[in-house]
């Protein structure tokens, strides 16, 4: 069973910073894009920022410059740290691992930008 555990949500002033990780296992880490996706209160979920097992990494417009997606190949994690924080950010964070026809979920990680 394929397991994806999400930390680092929480409620932080606009302009702040988070650092959200998710772990996983080795096979999953080595070979799948991992991702990372939100979902705000009414809104559809979107993609928020990718990371390729061949290193790649790309972004929704709306975070580039702020987020920043990595992978600790030792940790089998990747991070999403996450700078410049605005209320607009406020949603569930989903980590997701993908490639072909699988796609794979975490439980959802909620961060609250506000003041």
């Amino acid at each position: 069973q394929v397991q994806l555990v999400e930390s680092g949500g929480g409620l932080v002033q606009p302009g702040g910073s988070l650092t959200l990780s998710c772990a996983t296992s080795n096979n999953i880490f080595r070979f799948y894009t991992m991702g990372w996706y939100r979902q705000a209160p009414g809104k559809q979920r979107e993609l928020v920022a990718q990371s390729t097992s061949g290193g790649r990494s790309n972004y929704t417009n709306s975070v580039s410059g702020r987020f920043t997606i990595s992978r600790d190949r030792f940790k089998n994690t990747v991070y999403l740290q996450m700078n410049g924080l605005k209320p607009e950010d406020t949603a569930v964070y989903y980590c997701n691992a993908a490639m072909a026809s699988r796609s794979y979920w975490g439980q959802g990680t909620q961060v609250t930008v506000s003041s």
